[in-house]
């Protein structure tokens, strides 16, 4: 069976599946969950794994998984990438009524996609030189920074992104190249390519005042608040001081503001991001938001205490996986319906997966509204769900046909910028 028949196998049965996709997708649509959290997703998944016979592992990094189409240890293996994780928006008129939860970033439709990939693989992977791997992730939103702090500290977990402590775990070991894809807000073409993302550092901030009566007696108290506000005010005047090029965003929440309104605050938490193109850039953009901080704190006397986390890294396409796969779509869909993406200033862990990986994505079309807010929905399930699940499984028939060179040439031309066993005593020291 030459190529060609292989893909068109391959796409008959995403289409006789394409309903059957639409469900799944739907299903964790109605039960969004966020990270570390996602056990529903996780289990409404391993069934799918279960009723298609794949080998599988759970419980990764939590809730995480892998499932294997061959299992026969195959090389090289190609991991589809969905991430299992939602945001909470309660506004949204979708929100899940008890939690809040909704999934306005489309990662559902990763999922959806990931599975899919799955489903056109399996009729041809006899013909495939390698082996495919669906990796199902959680935890790709950094939020809930305390919630996972507390995790960390009961020795659950070392990071907070689940790529990372995929990474850190040992799951991506069998893994020579990833494959992702995103839902894209602003995206009218069918598939989008190209671009990057930025990385960051997470952080925890505490503001320790003095309580006393805020009405009888305020000047025998330290405000914690106020603190609070001169560090924000203290970030506001370095601002001026980010280049351009350097794409900084910094963008802290107040997630406590004191206890009862008639006490001068003395406990504020506050979490935090400092973003940036570049590792060097968010370090030193990073020192300069820590020293405003500090100062906010010494300016009315108070204490701050603060705790860097490792965030995740500059997120940079492979170049020689990126040319096949914006072949593998062209080919299939036309060079009128690829978007070519600039870089992003938003971040993924993904850009983790590229560090030590061959690593690239695609970004989806059909929603309408802006990503994580209220307004985001799903418009058009075909081309949300079946159009990238069809670019993708073609991508990897392409990479992995006859002996799979094109996948071989791509893992042979990588250079990690960070070596898998020496990731995460990196990490740990970016935030030193």
């Amino acid at each position: 069976m030459d190529k060609s028949q292989l893909k068109q196998k391959a796409l008959a049965e995403i289409d006789r599946r394409a309903d059957e996709i639409i469900e799944y997708a739907t299903a964790i649509w109605k039960y969004p969950e966020l990270g570390y959290k996602e056990f529903k997703t996780a289990e409404l998944t391993e069934q799918k794994y279960e009723e298609m016979g794949w080998r599988y592992k759970k419980e990764i990094a939590i809730t995480g998984s892998k499932a294997y189409l061959k299992d026969d240890g195959s090389k090289p293996s190609i991991g589809i990438v969905g991430e299992l994780d939602a945001l909470h928006i309660p506004v949204h008129p979708e929100a899940h009524p008890a939690s809040g939860n909704v999934h306005a970033c489309g990662h559902h439709s990763q999922m959806a996609v990931m599975l899919g990939v799955g489903y056109g693989l399996d009729v041809v992977k006899e013909y495939l030189s390698g082996e495919i791997v669906m990796v199902a992730v959680p935890a790709e939103e950094y939020i809930e920074i305390d919630y996972r702090n507390r995790l960390r500290e009961e020795g659950k977990l070392e990071f907070f992104g689940g790529k990372q402590e995929f990474i850190r775990l040992g799951a991506m070991k069998d893994i020579d190249i990833c494959i992702g894809s995103h839902s894209a807000m602003d995206q009218t073409k069918l598939i989008g390519v190209g671009g990057s993302n930025n990385g960051f550092i997470g952080k925890l901030v505490h503001y320790i005042g003095k309580e006393a009566h805020a009405g009888g007696s305020p000047h025998k108290g330290i405000n914690a608040l106020n603190a609070a506000m001169m560090g924000l005010m203290g970030i506001h005047a370095n601002r001026e001081t980010f280049r351009d090029e350097d794409t900084i965003r910094v963008h802290p929440i107040i997630t406590k503001g004191g206890e009862i309104v008639n006490n001068v605050p003395a406990d504020v938490r506050m979490e935090s991001y400092v973003r940036g193109k570049t590792v060097e850039a968010i370090k030193d953009a990073n020192t300069k938001v820590n020293r405003a901080l500090k100062a906010g704190a010494m300016a009315v006397g108070a204490e701050c205490e603060i705790h860097d986390h490792p965030g995740y890294m500059p997120y940079t396409r492979d170049p020689n996986l990126e040319e096949c796969l914006i072949k593998s779509v062209t080919d299939l869909y036309g060079e009128d319906e690829i978007k070519h993406r600039g870089h992003s200033t938003g971040s993924t862990d993904l850009g983790d997966f590229s560090c030590i990986m061959p690593t690239t994505s695609i970004g989806m079309a059909g929603t309408e509204g802006a990503g994580h807010s209220r307004h985001l929905k799903i418009v058009d399930p075909i081309k949300q769900y079946i159009v990238p699940t069809k670019a993708i499984a073609v991508a990897v028939i392409d990479l992995l046909c006859g002996d799979a060179e094109p996948a071989k040439k791509v893992i042979r031309g990588f250079t990690p910028t960070i070596k898998r066993e020496e990731y995460t005593e990196f990490m740990k020291k970016l935030v030193d």
